[in-house]
């Protein structure tokens, strides 16, 4: 597992910060690999999820560290979203 992997599971265990998210969404860092994340928190996976969202790393690095809000990612073409818009809204909103 590439360190930028290991970095997002564990800012996005943080963001949750025991938060119940049910459903799941997986983000894909493009040129690193995936994570999901589910009612049992961040975890390295590439399995199904409701919704994928895939940003390269300085995006993603920019979402969770506060700089970059997930909308105005997805608004300006940083982030895509594959699947259930309203599990991608509802995660962004956890995330902030």
């Amino acid at each position: 597992m590439s360190n930028v992997i290991e970095a997002a599971v564990a800012a996005l265990n943080d963001k949750l910060g025991g938060t119940d998210f049910d459903g799941s969404a997986k983000f894909v860092i493009e040129g690193e690999g995936a994570v999901v994340v589910d009612s049992s928190g961040a975890r390295a996976s590439d399995e199904e999820a409701d919704v994928t969202l895939t940003a390269d790393t300085d995006t993603f690095q920019s979402m969770m560290s506060g700089d970059l809000n997930p909308t105005a990612a997805f608004m300006s073409g940083k982030l895509s979203v594959d699947g259930d818009m309203g599990m991608a809204m509802k995660l962004g909103t956890i995330l902030g």
